[in-house]
């Protein structure tokens, strides 16, 4: 039974993502599909969609200078945020294939989480931010590396 007060959410609208530098984010997000949709008029922020219509608003603001380290992620302290954007893609193989191919490094993975038929890579964009590509088990053969998830590990 829906609560006639609770707001109803349709989808995720779109997400943000803090970054220090316009043109290597840029060539990152188009390497995985983006395209730049549009600047925002008054703040440092560039709106990229893929053919999809997801889009991710790159914020341009971030002032890290070391630039290695994602304080969500890279830290022993275990801070409160989003610590990864979850992507579905058509095919794990070929996603994998694709990163290899333009020297995109898979921080983590091929991982199955349970048992719902599900592997995850997970990559790094240039600010560290964590990005999941998420596919289907494919029944054409094996997974090269695939492990199923420890989180003892």
């Amino acid at each position: 039974m829906k609560d006639s007060k609770a707001i109803l959410i349709e989808c995720v609208d779109h997400l943000g993502i803090r970054v220090r530098d316009e043109k290597r984010a840029l060539e990152f997000y188009k390497m995985i599909g983006f395209d730049v949709y549009r600047r925002a008029d008054n703040d440092p922020v560039i709106i990229i969609r893929n053919e999809n219509g997801i889009e991710i608003n790159l914020v341009i603001n971030a002032n890290n200078p070391e630039g290695d380290f994602n304080i969500l992620m890279d830290s022993e302290t275990k801070f409160p945020g989003l610590t990864h954007l979850a992507l579905r893609v058509d095919s794990i193989t070929k996603a994998i294939k694709y990163l290899k191919a333009n020297g995109i490094v898979i921080t983590q993975g091929p991982v199955e989480f349970g048992r719902d038929g599900h592997i995850s890579i997970f990559i790094r964009d240039p600010d560290r931010n964590t990005i999941e590509l998420r596919g289907r088990k494919e029944t054409n053969g094996e997974i090269p590396g695939l492990v199923p998830y420890d989180p003892n590990v």
